[in-house]
């Protein structure tokens, strides 16, 4: 049995963090994020192999993973010439598959049974079983309705107030049988969401849907990044470095901490990063490796990518910053910011 990751998108709605580093591998703590996708695939000991679909930096995501050894799975990279949507990616992967799939969209942060989903996808003798989440504001995404029996039976995109007639969405795992990828043409940008599951419905297949209420989240926008990270923090979404208890300080071995910084949990500080006296590092912060914090900053609530210097007195409140990015003396980011790559901010200056 394989898996297919459809990890080929350019993240455009994380830019401009993912304009040199693909979606698939923005750091989630202390890991690359796919790394939780293959972990789960481990609960199905059938599953042998994962084919990553890539489009967008497929040598960056390559050079990550390599051949899989070291997470227990063999990987195989395909690498579309052209985007080809969700379905036509699978399709493009169809070569590789002799039995039921398991699918996962890119940016889909989870911890859902994925062996009762295939038990169930094989009690059901499904053509093909979608997992859906309940969310708090379905307008924002597609509905999918089911009958009392968990069948599928429509998809309403983005329904005005006065149409919601439940409240699960589409939660981008699947379980797919290839004998269906017939409907799927060649080397066209096809949508798994809006052609080939409204054709499973239309011709009368088995198609059947699993109600995950557990921990579920998109991490495609920055706000929904910076909340899986306070929700692993807070424990909602589990890792072991987060499973003692409220308010961790989760540092690396190789940190160096000065005995005058004040550090305040929960928050994360991996290798090489130099925290200096009188600084503060506050709830809910993220510092990737080989970050260097000057004395008398401020860091709350943020995301700071591995190599980034935040200067003496500066201030960083809510916001992520990029790899190798530079703050000056008192510089200042605020609620929300994003900064990319490289990004220089000098002294005393205010974002």
């Amino acid at each position: 049995m394989k898996a297919i990751l459809l990890a080929g998108g350019k993240g455009t709605r994380l830019r401009p963090l993912t304009l040199h580093t693909p979606k698939p591998i923005v750091p989630i703590i202390d890991r690359p994020f796919l790394h939780y996708q293959i972990d789960l695939l481990h609960q199905v000991p059938e599953i042998d192999e994962v084919i990553l679909s890539l489009n967008y930096q497929p040598r960056r995501i390559e050079e990550i993973f390599g051949d899989g050894t070291s997470r227990g799975i063999r990987i195989r990279y395909v690498v579309e010439p052209a985007p080809l949507g969700t379905a036509g990616a699978v399709k493009f992967a169809e070569r590789f598959l002799d039995d039921s799939v398991v699918v996962f969209n890119g940016d889909v942060l989870t911890q859902v049974d994925l062996g009762a989903i295939v038990r169930l996808h094989r009690e059901r003798k499904a053509k093909a079983t979608i997992v859906l989440t309940p969310v708090e504001n379905p307008t924002a995404y597609g509905l999918v309705e089911t009958d009392h029996d968990g069948n599928v039976t429509r998809f309403l995109e983005k329904p005005s107030p006065d149409e919601i007639t439940c409240d699960t969405i589409n939660a981008g795992i699947y379980v797919l049988e290839p004998d269906t990828f017939d409907r799927i043409p060649k080397d066209t940008a096809w949508s798994i969401e809006r052609s080939y599951f409204p054709s499973l419905i239309e011709r009368g297949e088995t198609f059947v849907a699993y109600i995950e209420r557990g921990y579920w989240i998109d991490i495609g926008t920055p706000t929904k990044y910076m909340q899986a990270h306070r929700d692993i923090m807070d424990g909602h979404f589990a890792i072991p470095m987060f499973s003692s208890g409220p308010a961790v300080v989760a540092a690396a071995d190789g940190a160096s901490i000065d005995a005058e910084a004040e550090i305040v949990g929960p928050c994360f500080i991996d290798e090489g990063v130099h925290v200096k006296k009188g600084a503060r590092v506050g709830p809910y912060s993220v510092l990737g490796r080989h970050v260097r914090v000057e004395e008398g900053a401020r860091i709350e609530g943020s995301l700071v990518w591995a190599g980034t210097w935040v200067g003496r007195d500066a201030s960083v409140r809510n916001a992520i910053l990029g790899r190798n990015c530079h703050l000056g003396r008192a510089a200042v980011v605020g609620d929300g910011r994003v900064l990319g790559d490289k990004s220089v901010l000098t002294d005393y200056s205010q974002l």
